[in-house]
């Protein structure tokens, strides 16, 4: 596990206001994507803003607030969720956390992005075959 390169300040500051603005454009701009998870308490869909890559069938993103964000916490309990792209909607399913020494496979950028910060792997589903 990786030490979060942005502290939990700045990373409340941006749930209240910087998400709000980037939700507008997220779902349409890459790599902008939003994440959209279920609350482990609430049951309540939310969506959140990220910077994403697909590489093949997955979907990778970088963790810099680290693993105990709430989405991640959300989408690792529920074990799936869904991604908006591209301004179109897909599921997402076995997502992992990854760090340096668990990307051997991935391409090499990610394996450099992972020794600065833990990453978000998952699967992405394509529409009409089940994963």
């Amino acid at each position: 596990m990786v030490k979060p390169l942005m502290p939990r300040s700045v990373a409340r500051f941006n749930k209240v206001v910087t998400n709000r603005v980037q939700g507008v454009y997220a779902p349409f701009l890459p790599p902008f994507a939003m994440i959209v998870h279920k609350g482990r308490r609430s049951g309540r869909e939310y969506r959140t803003p990220v910077t994403a890559f697909r590489s093949g069938g997955r979907l990778i993103v970088g963790l810099p607030y680290g693993r105990d964000a709430d989405w991640v916490r959300n989408l690792l309990a529920e074990g799936h969720g869904g991604v908006e792209r591209l301004g179109r909607v897909r599921r997402i399913e076995n997502p992992q956390v990854l760090t340096a020494a668990d990307t051997a496979e991935l391409p090499a950028w990610t394996r450099q992005a992972a020794r600065h910060m833990d990453i978000l792997v998952a699967d992405v589903v394509t529409p009409g075959r089940s994963g």
